[in-house]
């Protein structure tokens, strides 16, 4: 009997830890909107916290655990680094939000 006892407890254990490490990127386009928000978090600087933990808690996540500016080639296939992220010269920045459940 405890033998089963301890068995139980160890896989609830494990599944609880399973579901508190469920973390996932997010890449999204850096807009500027003359706010500065966006250049806050493409530096990774104090005052995107607050932006980013919005963005998480918007889709269902507890906490941002990091977010910064990401070049197109670091995203393999989803992002064109030539032409479909370029537009009259201009390229589109994008930044990546870590969130964890």
């Amino acid at each position: 009997m405890k033998i089963i006892i301890a068995a139980l407890t160890a896989v609830f254990a494990v599944a609880s830890s399973a579901a508190w490490a469920d973390s996932r990127v997010f890449i999204i386009a850096n807009q500027p909107d003359g706010y500065g928000i966006d250049q806050c978090l493409a530096k990774s600087e104090k005052c995107g916290a607050s932006a980013a933990l919005s963005y998480c808690k918007s889709r269902e996540f507890k906490q941002a655990v990091a977010y910064r500016r990401v070049d197109p080639d670091e995203v393999t296939g989803s992002i064109s680094s030539s032409g479909g992220a370029c537009k009259s010269g201009k390229c589109d920045e994008f930044v990546a939000i870590t969130c964890n459940r």
